[in-house]
């Protein structure tokens, strides 16, 4: 028997198939369709919310509801598991949303876009952008943020510029994010490596290179390591400030993919800092739209006017119309709604990746367990190379990444995939897993031999 609730889902669905309401088109307020069913308001309020779920439709504050687009069977493509790409899932990206939010920012932001605007960021978004930090547990002023154009900016500037403890030298954990790797490169600085795993850090030997080599700052990304996925305990961040504090460093962190942390208790390093000893990193192209190209950095008192030179010797400010666009989308409370959607999105992928690596991978096989995040790590046995494996599995297309390009030389390892969810589908993960089983298995049998060619994997 039909409810009212399930009535009215039917009939939105089937008014967006035929096209009589279309991309962007607003839907009959809550009132009008509770008169024409004669049901309450919260039955009404019930079924939108449904199809919100489903990415039928989005709520526009104090608006309405809106068709996202037009409802059709989603065919997946099948010919293709993208376990490689790393922007965000561009299924739930908030387009239609957003392009609302830039159509306002060009007729408030009219005169700054003929003139160049605040070197550190518009005022106004720095304003918003210290009240959604907060619920990161991150708290400072609009004197200290800067807004750049996206975090690599930011890491890059970092490392070519002086620090006030004179030193000169960078420690990064092993692995790490191969962008930055790539800016200490073009920079030729000298840099020293941590080993990490899944259990941290070993706290004993991060003194020893802190104490005796020389280091400006040590970079690291505490929560959802690219490419582990691993995050540091409360316990141990504290203790890594500690031993900064204690030695004179500063730490760069990283923190691209903190939204997505399930853990509420769980705290960035930058509040426990009250020293200024932390610079804090936080970019948009991740969680949002990569399009955007904007991110943010709280840099101490200490280090303000230096960073603003190099900042204006690289771009001088950041596109004024992403950054009203990105006001506008804070203020309207839009991207909370956004955030509580992909975190329970990306940690159900999470899961699902888990369980199937847990069902297909062979005894020789490992993988990392983050509880959230893009990335879980793949340690194939000494002789299975990675390389071979991105190289046969894209002949059945299907896409992994070879982490060999995020370590330095001295700590290389070639026998590590770097898995990421945010772009493959839900319904592909398990038949992707298990292809990817089927390569280890072929590898592993023939003892690294490369002239047999592999059977079909599907």
């Amino acid at each position: 028997m039909n409810t009212k609730y399930t009535v009215i889902i039917r009939e939105v669905k089937e008014q967006v198939a035929n096209g009589t309401l279309g991309t962007g088109n607003k839907l009959p307020s809550v009132r009008q369709l509770s008169e024409r069913f004669n049901c309450s308001k919260s039955t009404v309020i019930r079924a939108y919310k449904e199809l919100e779920k489903e990415h039928l439709i989005y709520s526009v504050p104090k608006s309405g509801y809106y068709v996202v687009n037009e409802y059709q069977t989603f065919k997946n493509d099948n010919k293709k598991i993208d376990f490689l790409s790393a922007g965000p899932d561009k299924e739930v990206m908030p387009y239609i949303e957003f392009r609302h939010c830039i159509n306002q920012a060009i007729d408030i932001y009219k005169e700054e876009l003929f003139n160049y605007s605040d070197r550190q960021g518009l005022y106004s978004l720095r304003h918003q952008l210290i009240k959604y930090l907060q619920d990161l547990q991150v708290f400072t002023d609009p004197k200290r943020l800067f807004v750049v154009s996206g975090s690599q900016q930011a890491l890059n500037m970092l490392v070519s510029m002086p620090f006030p403890n004179g030193k000169s030298n960078i420690l990064i954990e092993q692995p790490t994010y191969f962008g930055f790797i790539e800016s200490i490169h073009l920079h030729n600085t000298t840099t020293f490596g941590i080993e990490l795993s899944m259990e941290g850090v070993d706290l004993d030997r991060l003194a020893y290179i802190f104490r005796n080599n020389d280091i400006k700052f040590f970079y690291t990304v505490p929560r959802f390591h690219n490419p582990l996925g691993h995050s540091y305990t409360n316990d141990e961040k504290k203790r890594i400030v500690k031993l900064a504090q204690k030695y004179d460093v500063y730490i760069v962190e990283d923190d691209f993919l903190g939204d997505l942390d399930p853990n509420p208790k769980s705290d960035p390093m930058f509040s426990y800092d009250p020293s200024g000893r932390v610079i804090y990193i936080k970019s948009f192209s991740k969680i949002f739209l990569p399009g955007l190209r904007l991110a943010i950095a709280i840099l101490p008192n200490l280090m303000i006017n230096t960073f603003l030179r190099y900042k204006f010797s690289s771009d001088f400010n950041s596109s004024v119309l992403s950054q009203g666009a990105l006001e506008i989308y804070l203020k309207s409370g839009m991207f909370n709604g956004h955030i509580r959607r992909i975190r329970g999105l990306y940690h159900r992928k999470m899961q699902l990746l888990q369980e199937a690596c847990e069902m297909y991978f062979p005894s020789y096989t490992s993988f990392s367990k983050p509880t959230s995040g893009f990335y879980l790590t793949v340690y194939l046995a000494d002789h299975v190379k990675a390389k071979r494996m991105v190289d046969l599995l894209l002949r059945e297309n299907i896409y992994v990444d070879d982490a060999v390009r995020m370590f330095l030389p001295e700590y290389r390892k070639e026998n590590m995939l770097r898995l990421s969810i945010s772009q493959v589908n839900e319904n592909q993960i398990k038949q992707g897993v298990e292809q990817i089983a089927r390569c280890i298995d072929f590898i592993h049998s023939r003892k690294r031999s490369i002239f047999q060619s592999p059977p079909s994997l599907l």
